[in-house]
């Protein structure tokens, strides 16, 4: 078994210090230097807007400031990560209320906004309402999902998001579920449906069933294809306590041992993506925005490796 020693730890821990915003070295601190809560909220503001979203790039692969659905799915993930949710507070107050207006008439949200397109960004943040098509579902079962683990059961977004989670699994009674956030998408929800117990009239059980089948068709296999943008294991295994895991133990070995191969001696990891097709107009940008990704990236491998004791005590 490959560990991940002192001496590489540190040369990660100093490329993070040299190389990250404030809001990825708030989250490296937070969960390996005894980092605050605080620091954390406090990385998040300036990328809040007055009406409660986020945008300013703080997913660094758009760079709309204004506020945008998945760059406050984005935020809350930050939030869920380091077990934060105060209704009464203006940041989580603000999300909501963002999250009220830019609904949809028809309900759900917009993965990617017509204001995307005149700023950098990745290609997949291009305005595309086929993407919207193929992408929202997903978006917006994440997004209800945590609505419906922490919203008011009184309000009408919480209403509102409940009737999305019944859209949901009815399109996907026997279908699955589309789009890169589709899976995601159905374990948020169902997460939220038993975690508070919610006393739903519609079927979710039949989804939920073929799950574990379908997360194991997803990950990619194969190792040598793991340099691209493909499923690794780690995207739905975090730790020994997944009920991901069992079946999954060798794969995940070898995900684990190929992280500790694959970085880059004196630093981190690559990232496994670029801005294709927008990369000649924005390369400049890209440049940041891939250090950025790379910080937080090397965050969320160092917590995997942490989580299956990889790291050299």
């Amino acid at each position: 078994m490959k560990i991940l020693d002192t001496e590489a730890y540190g040369e990660i821990a100093g490329w993070i210090h040299r190389n990250a915003r404030e809001l990825e070295l708030s989250l490296w601190r937070y969960f390996f230097e005894e980092g605050s809560r605080e620091a954390v909220l406090s990385a998040l503001e300036p990328y809040r807007n007055h009406d409660g979203g986020f945008g300013h790039a703080m997913e660094p692969d758009n760079w709309n400031p204004g506020s945008t659905p998945n760059t406050c799915l984005y935020a809350l993930h930050i939030l869920g990560a380091i077990g934060f949710w105060d209704p009464d507070s203006p940041l989580c107050g603000g999300i909501l209320s963002f999250l009220e207006e830019a609904e949809q008439p028809g309900g759900g949200w917009l993965f990617s906004v017509p204001e995307n397109d005149r700023y950098p960004r990745a290609p997949w943040w291009n305005y595309s309402e086929k993407e919207n098509t193929a992408q929202g579902p997903g978006l917006t079962a994440e997004i209800s999902g945590i609505i419906l683990r922490y919203g008011d059961r009184e309000s009408e977004l919480f209403r509102r998001a409940l009737s999305s989670a019944e859209i949901f699994f009815a399109d996907y009674a026997q279908a699955d579920p589309q789009g890169e956030m589709g899976l995601s998408g159905a374990l948020s929800l169902i997460k939220a449906i038993e975690e508070r117990n919610l006393p739903v009239s519609f079927d979710y059980a039949s989804l939920k069933e073929r799950i574990p089948a379908l997360i194991n068709k997803t990950i990619e296999r194969d190792p040598s294809k793991w340099q691209y943008y493909t499923p690794r294991p780690s995207l739905f295994i975090d730790s020994p306590e997944s009920p991901f895991y069992p079946g999954n133990e060798e794969i995940v070995a070898a995900e684990l041992d190929y992280l500790i191969e694959t970085r880059h001696p004196g630093g981190v990891w690559d990232i496994s993506w670029t801005w294709f097709d927008n990369l000649e107009k924005y390369s400049r940008e890209f440049c940041l925005s891939e250090n950025w990704w790379k910080a937080s990236k090397a965050t969320e491998k160092l917590l995997f490796l942490k989580n299956f004791g990889r790291l050299e005590k």
